[in-house]
């Protein structure tokens, strides 16, 4: 009785390890899929590549604020100077957020400023993907 016992705890031991092994794993490959979104997304908007950036925002986030072709040409009319990245930082709600600092030309005055922007990330379960939470605002308070 008592091997039978020791094996039962054995084998939910190990079964219990692996379950951890497969959690971090899967933790990893998520950590993986959002340095790969993260460095396509910046890409984009350093190249102004703004329609691509937006297909990496949130469905739910393009839905209820469309993108006007207003906003498309207001995109047009800056060029990005340099995109810095700080540190991933995760939140408590699961989403994961880092600072950017996005160095930025008006193409008509050739006025250069430093646009300093939160961006946020949230993970789709159902998509196996992540979601960025919108566009860099380079126009925020002028």
């Amino acid at each position: 009785m008592l091997r039978v016992i020791a094996g039962a705890m054995l084998a939910l031991l190990v079964l219990l390890a692996g379950g951890q092994e497969a959690g971090a794993v899967g933790k990893r490959q998520r950590a993986k899929k959002l340095e790969e979104t993260q460095v396509l997304f910046a890409s984009s908007v350093r190249w102004g590549d703004i329609e691509q950036a937006w297909q990496l925002v949130d469905p739910k986030v393009r839905e209820q604020q469309p993108l006007s072709e207003l906003q498309l040409e207001r995109y047009r009319q800056v060029q990005v100077t340099g995109y810095r990245e700080g540190p991933n930082a995760g939140l408590p709600d699961g989403r994961v957020g880092r600072m950017v600092e996005i160095g930025v030309v008006n193409r008509h005055t050739q006025a250069e400023r430093v646009v300093r922007w939160r961006e946020l990330w949230r993970w789709d379960e159902e998509a196996r993907r992540w979601w960025a939470s919108g566009l860099p605002d380079f126009w925020d308070g002028q």
